[in-house]
């Protein structure tokens, strides 16, 4: 179910100038990054690319989804790491996104560790966001 405009905690606001190939900010200047192609799609890599941004988005938010869950169930998840990797290739219509998401939870078992990177995984917003639009790999 979306959530209602009345409904909005934050907003994050971010303003990207010349595409793939220039600058991306954040209304609060706390982000202010060059962006280029990555040399494997024909730019300089001289920059972060939207590719990164995603996987920094998407993995601070699934390790803040599997510390609530582990909340919930009561596990200690200390010294845990959530890695996310984005890749970018060409599909029918263009281009499209896939994603690998991994946890290293070295506090508990490997049954454990699983079904807490699945349960954060249904209550992750990005997770939520791309379910069903892209390919989503939990390892």
């Amino acid at each position: 179910m979306p959530i209602q405009q009345s409904d909005v905690l934050y907003t994050a606001v971010a303003t990207a100038e010349n595409g793939r190939d220039g600058r991306v900010a954040t209304d609060d200047g706390k982000l202010d990054v060059v962006v280029n192609p990555p040399k494997e799609m024909g730019g300089s890599g001289s920059g972060t690319n939207p590719e990164q941004l995603f996987a920094a988005g998407y993995s601070a938010c699934f390790q803040g989804a599997l510390g609530v869950v582990a909340r919930q169930e009561n596990a200690d998840i200390s010294g845990s790491t959530v890695t996310a990797k984005v890749g970018i290739g060409k599909n029918d219509d263009g281009f499209g996104i896939i994603v690998e998401i991994s946890a290293d939870i070295p506090g508990v078992d490997e049954t454990t560790a699983k079904a807490l990177v699945e349960k954060a995984h249904q209550v992750c917003p990005y997770s939520k966001a791309t379910r069903g639009n892209i390919t989503v790999t939990l390892v």
